[in-house]
């Protein structure tokens, strides 16, 4: 055995018994089952064990370049830390802060989680919390609005997509971690926190105190429209979505049975963060009767999973819109990068966000957890959004009325004429086509008068039926 391999040994072994030593006080607040010390400590200590076996492996490796020399380093400077910090040592905080270091070398999604904060994470999945309303993410370094819930103290308050945080409760919230941040908006029902944003760089910035309430998500909100075609908006993919939009298609399906069922469907996935795959695999499901919906690669571009489309529970072939925009992320992508692949849908608005890895959550012995990216997620025609994110068929950015030409609108295709190939050529080509010019289309501003994008979304919707119906009638 080498010098440095043997000095290796030592250090590990020397790190397991002070280790082996620590009396672990707290390795997470209680939560609402029973808490048993003696558990957790057992459980810490036989991951001791398992690190002292793997230093004793790393000891008898060959080279002296072994991957786990570092290990060294670590064992060494927590010995400096025990020995001579001035501070009173929090054993717990220590791990904690070494786990989250670590898995934060590896990409921005990657985490480590507290007990308190994948409480907080789970109470997300679920659609109930006491908070503001908004959710919230790290966006050029800021944090930043993603999502604003309606009826909620922050809407309320005027606060909107894209408004940057600059404090929370007093404290740089440019300094602050997203975790750190989501602690400080969460908490009991009446309680406040005051907060700071900037809406752009060079306008004041907004200062607002936020009461605390239950915030109930509705991850699905329908609106029937008087012409027969549904409205729907979906602000994230909580563990309810798949079954909360069946409902609202069902319903308007029942009320349009008399006319012929729905003439077409709007899916507004602005501002949606993303959220559950399995969720948005099933969202995208109603729509597709065959074929893959998405498919997840692993380390070295290994398949870990492909789901496909099942034919039994299909949707009518009704006309679909989708409204993207920047902050249109993860799982929202996934549905709009499935439909478009399948042409089932038309896409309206600007770019996505691009995010197109897939996280795993995998919980801990003592109810912390680690948020691991495990794999990108690629659309049925084989493309990563990741850092790229989706081209919409047609480009309207969000302008007000005032601003706009009613009657110009680009588009890229309607059904049956979007382009095999996702290339920047080919986008660009598509955008350069027009819809046709229908006096009607050009002159109703219909129910979303203040909304240019959705009103031009809408449009193209009617544009798709009365295609269709041109087609089906020189058929």
């Amino acid at each position: 055995m080498s010098v440095q391999s043997h000095r290796r040994r030592k250090l590990c072994l020397d790190l397991c018994r002070r280790m082996s030593r620590v009396r672990v006080r707290h390795l997470g607040p209680r939560s609402s089952r029973p808490a048993h010390a003696h558990v957790r400590v057992a459980l810490f200590m036989g991951s001791i064990s398992l690190f002292a076996l793997t230093c004793a492996i790393a000891s008898g490796a060959a080279s002296d370049k072994s991957a786990y020399e570092n290990l060294a380093i670590f064992a060494r400077a927590l010995s400096h830390i025990e020995t001579s910090y001035v501070g009173e040592l929090d054993q717990s905080k220590l791990v904690y802060g070494a786990i989250r270091g670590m898995v934060r070398t590896l990409d921005p999604h990657s985490d480590y989680l507290t007990p308190e904060e994948y409480r907080v994470l789970a109470s997300d999945t679920r659609g109930r919390f006491g908070g503001v309303g908004v959710e919230i993410d790290v966006r050029d370094g800021w944090l930043t609005v993603t999502s604003v819930f309606p009826n909620s103290p922050a809407q309320r308050a005027n606060i909107q997509v894209g408004d940057r945080f600059v404090t929370m409760d007093g404290a740089r919230a440019r300094d602050l971690p997203i975790e750190e941040a989501v602690r400080r908006m969460r908490g009991e029902p009446g309680t406040e926190v005051r907060v700071t944003l900037r809406r752009e760089d060079d306008a004041p910035a907004i200062e607002a105190t936020l009461r605390r309430e239950i915030i109930e998500v509705d991850a699905v909100v329908g609106r029937l429209l008087p012409d027969g075609n549904l409205y729907v908006r979906m602000r994230v993919f909580q563990e309810t979505v798949a079954r909360e939009l069946a409902a609202v298609l069902d319903e308007a399906s029942a009320k349009t049975e008399s006319r012929g069922g729905l003439r077409g469907l709007l899916l507004d996935l602005r501002d949606n963060p993303g959220g559950l795959l399995d969720q948005a695999v099933l969202v995208a499901d109603e729509f597709l009767d065959s074929g893959t919906i998405v498919s997840t690669r692993g380390r070295s571009g290994r398949e870990l999973a492909s789901a496909e489309a099942r034919r039994i529970g299909t949707r009518p072939a009704f006309p679909i819109v989708v409204l993207v925009n920047g902050f249109t992320a993860s799982a929202a992508e996934i549905v709009a990068g499935a439909l478009q692949d399948h042409r089932r849908a038309v896409l309206v608005g600007t770019r996505t966000f691009g995010k197109g890895s897939v996280q795993n959550v995998i919980e801990l012995p003592d109810a912390s957890a680690l948020k691991l990216t495990i794999a990108r997620y690629y659309t049925p025609k084989g493309r990563s959004i990741q850092a790229e994110g989706i081209d919409p068929d047609v480009v309207i950015d969000q302008v007000q009325h005032t601003d706009a030409q009613a009657d110009v609108l680009n588009e890229a295709s309607l059904e049956g004429h979007l382009a095999s190939e996702n290339t920047a050529q080919t986008r660009a080509t598509e955008r350069e086509r027009s819809l046709p010019r229908d006096p009607d289309l050009r002159a109703a501003r219909g129910p979303f008068a203040d909304d240019f994008q959705a009103n031009m979304a809408y449009q193209t919707l009617r544009a798709v039926a009365l295609d269709r119906g041109t087609r089906q009638q020189r058929d």
